[in-house]
């Protein structure tokens, strides 16, 4: 049996919204195996602490491959204390020439409060336009909903949890379970 007999995993948003001086990222709790949710309360985004420098991550796609980048990238971020971008740009050129990591399928959000950044498997280190960073199943309604809340009354977690119910509206992949992390520099 290959891997295209298997229906897909799906079901995942996260939203990172950089207001004022704070970093929100937010994510759903859905997990599902082609059109059966597996699982409602997921935790997909946490606050790693590598030698006390604390750093929030997200992740979309599959949850062990997650953990091996979350875990390489605390790595990288104990190598360099206090330098999100370098311990991600580090992460992505091995996630892009490793051949064991090549295969890992997933995406993550970072922020320090101060750098909000996005890291993808293709080598990217993106450092999303208007403060608002999103990936996964409902990623583009989630950022389409808080670029247009951004200039509206709240804070940041305001923001992301209006952006994120309104993805779990659209997106059949998204639920309204929500695990939020703050964080100030």
């Amino acid at each position: 049996m290959s891997n295209s007999d298997f229906p897909g995993w799906h079901g995942t948003t996260i939203i990172g919204v950089k207001k004022g001086d704070e970093v929100v990222v937010a994510g759903d709790g859905q997990v599902s195996l082609g059109q059966t949710v597996i699982k409602g309360s997921a935790r997909k985004v946490r606050r790693l602490n590598p030698g006390g420098y604390e750093v929030v991550a997200g992740f979309a796609g599959s949850t062990a491959d997650a953990f091996t980048l979350l875990e390489r990238l605390e790595a990288k971020l104990e190598a360099t204390p206090g330098q999100l971008q370098r311990a991600s740009v580090e992460l992505a050129k091995d996630w892009r020439t490793d051949k064991y990591l090549q295969k890992l399928e997933a995406m993550l959000i970072v922020t320090d409060g101060t750098e909000l950044l996005i890291i993808t498997g293709a080598g990217d280190v993106l450092e999303p336009e208007h403060g608002i960073a999103a990936i996964g199943s409902g990623g583009n309604y989630a950022l389409a909903a808080a670029r247009g809340l951004m200039n509206g009354h709240g804070d940041a977690e305001q923001v992301a949890r209006e952006a994120m119910a309104i993805a779990a509206d659209i997106c059949v992949y998204t639920n309204g379970n929500l695990t939020v992390e703050r964080i100030k520099k």
